[in-house]
């Protein structure tokens, strides 16, 4: 019997020889494991921006082809979140929806606010050409014109002329949705983005500077 129960033991070499094969396994199959994941959160994060670019969509077929116009992301206030395109989408997708945070975001400040992505016509809104024009249109305005009515006139001059930038954009390289951080490695940009021609993709160079 003692003959028998030393023939059947595992050495101490032997022990290690399954012990470092086991580790060169777990080695050789953790990078699979983590691309599979990186590479299905990019495409939850795909199919998010398109769900809440179909939202967009809808907004402006209820308002006659209207650009949506808001902040660029959400204000956090004392009183809970307010506007952002979350906020202006209510109607055509739930603002807690899960589509408004991307799978790979795992930023409190993105839960804060309640999405991951920046809305890029949003941030256009402030810059100098479209300011200048929108004061211009402001200007006409009779002296009595209630606030309610200048602010209204406002964001739809606004959109209007962001909306002309984007036609404008010959080259498609201004995003409407796009990851506010890099959160997908792997591309030239890990950021995702969607395009006012419905396409979903990685940002290019151009549209990720845009918004840093």
């Amino acid at each position: 019997m003692n003959r028998f129960s030393c023939q059947r033991a595992f050495t101490l070499v032997e022990t290690l020889v399954v012990v470092g094969i086991i580790t060169l396994l777990i080695g050789l199959v953790m990078p699979a494991i983590k691309m599979v994941r990186a590479e299905s959160r990019n495409s939850g994060c795909l199919s998010n921006l398109r769900q809440n670019f179909t939202a967009w969509q809808s907004y402006q077929v209820a308002n006659r082809g209207a650009m949506p116009m808001c902040e660029f992301l959400p204000v956090v206030t004392p009183e809970g979140i307010s506007g952002g395109l979350p906020n202006l989408l209510a109607n055509y997708i739930d603002v807690e929806s899960p589509t408004w945070i991307c799978p790979a975001d795992f930023d409190t400040e993105s839960t804060d606010t309640g999405t991951s992505y920046n809305y890029l016509p949003g941030l256009l809104r402030f810059s100098p050409q479209v300011q200048m024009e929108t004061l211009q249109v402001l200007m006409t305005l009779p002296a009595n014109t209630i606030e309610r009515q200048r602010q209204r006139l406002r964001l739809e001059t606004e959109g209007k002329l962001v909306a002309k930038l984007f036609e404008n954009d010959a080259k498609g390289l201004f995003p409407i949705l796009i990851d506010s951080e890099d959160r997908h490695p792997g591309t030239r940009v890990p950021r995702n983005a969607i395009y006012l021609d419905g396409a979903a993709r990685a940002a290019t160079v151009e549209a990720n500077t845009a918004v840093d």
